[in-house]
């Protein structure tokens, strides 16, 4: 049975969502599932934006099917060739052949590699440029390059005529859609907000520099709706979700507060970071959030470190290096090129504490990031001599918390 939304005049949502992916490109846990946004506009000339993973293809297509209403497809807009957007061009071909593939030039080698039998029908694609326009009807499309947000060859779409971005894979979220695929028909800030941020920081963080190109871009176009390929469609409060984009873009802490990342093998360094996240409570600080780093996903934690403005991290030394979920986790902050934070750390050895100078060491290579002077060193338990070392670095923390 067909399942589609109007969000315009003339525009049709003809996306899926999948409720059993267990893990988003194999990688990011999604207990929420995933939607794949589709969109489908009616003029003089017909236009299908973009695909769906194949997971949904059976809905999709016949979803699009439905919105047609036996017309004739005429183009098949390809603004994002991940496979999660673009496993179904064949099949979408195959159903209707006349229909005329419009996409930019980065994109015409990644759609022949991905699918070499319909190259003939790539040959013949309507390329497209920067400002480029393609009229339906009364509907007039005009193409808006986003080269790695998140891959080359992404671009937008704009609808002159109804003022709708189809944004691609920007402003998108992780969590399937429950017919209300509007973002002011959910709570967003509080059922959404933790996925779109993860999803950010994990997916598109590190292009920061590009995001901020395309956001300019953005600035200079009448928006009246932002139409993504993942999650709520947005129509209302749209500068508040662009306004988050701003500050993940530019690593810009989201919010004045702390996170504490503790990796622990028998839960001495679990204990510290506890202490810690106490003390910080009762001198003030808000928004603490406490991650044990071995059993949450390392995407939260990614996703923490986007937005809070204060990181703490605790992890033993193991075999002489850095407790491995604890390396992991800077591994990926250094790839997704996090900036402009505050650290302070924690470390644990039995016999030969060696964990904070590495750990520093790492940090060290993230751009404008600094390292307080002020840490704690466990060997073992935190023992109470210790007390007046670990209320110094609570105060240290509150301190920076608080500038």
């Amino acid at each position: 049975m067909h399942c589609t939304h109007l969000i315009a005049a003339d525009t049709w949502y003809v996306g899926a969502s999948d409720r059993r992916l267990a893990k988003f490109e194999n990688l990011f846990p999604i207990p929420r599932g995933v939607s794949y946004n589709s969109y489908v506009i009616l003029d003089e000339k017909t236009a299908l934006l973009d695909t769906a993973d194949a997971s949904v293809s059976g809905q999709f297509l016949e979803n699009v099917a439905h919105a047609l209403g036996g017309r004739k497809l005429d183009y098949l807009i390809v603004d994002h060739m991940e496979p999660d957007h673009a496993a179904t061009i064949a099949e979408v071909l195959l159903r209707w052949p006349e229909a005329q593939i419009v996409c930019n030039a980065k994109t015409v080698p990644m759609l022949k590699a991905y699918f070499p039998a319909d190259a003939g029908k790539v040959d013949a694609a309507h390329l497209v440029k920067e400002g480029d326009v393609l009229s339906l009807g009364v509907h007039d499309l005009t193409f808006v390059m986003a080269p790695m947000v998140h891959w080359p060859e992404v671009m937008f779409t704009y609808d002159k005529t109804t003022k709708v971005l189809f944004s691609a894979d920007a402003f998108g979220t992780f969590g399937a859609l429950d017919s209300n695929i509007f973002a002011d028909q959910v709570n967003f800030e509080r059922d959404w907000l933790d996925d779109a941020r993860r999803y950010y920081a994990n997916i598109v963080g590190k292009y920061g520099t590009q995001v901020q190109a395309v956001l300019k871009k953005a600035a200079g176009i009448p928006i009246e709706t932002i139409a993504p390929l993942h999650g709520p469609i947005w129509r209302e409060n749209i500068a508040w979700f662009l306004g988050k984009y701003d500050l993940w873009s530019r690593w810009q802490p989201e919010d004045n507060g702390v996170v504490i990342l503790y990796g622990s093998m028998y839960g001495n360094t679990a204990n510290a970071a506890k202490a810690l996240a106490g003390c910080l409570a009762d001198r003030g600080v808000k928004d603490i959030a406490v991650r044990d780093i071995s059993v949450s996903d390392i995407s939260e934690s990614v996703a923490e470190c986007f937005r809070a403005s204060t990181i703490v991290l605790a992890a033993p030394t193991y075999n002489g290096g850095i407790y491995l979920p604890m390396a992991r986790l800077l591994e990926d902050l250094k790839a997704l090129s996090l900036q402009n934070r505050t650290f302070t750390l924690i470390e644990n050895g039995s016999w030969a504490p060696m964990s904070a100078k590495l750990m520093a060491e790492r940090i060290g290579e993230l751009k404008n990031c600094t390292v307080l002077d002020t840490r704690l060193t466990l060997r073992g338990t935190l023992n109470p001599a210790q007390y007046a070392d670990l209320t110094a670095l609570a105060d240290a923390v509150a301190a920076a918390v608080q500038q």
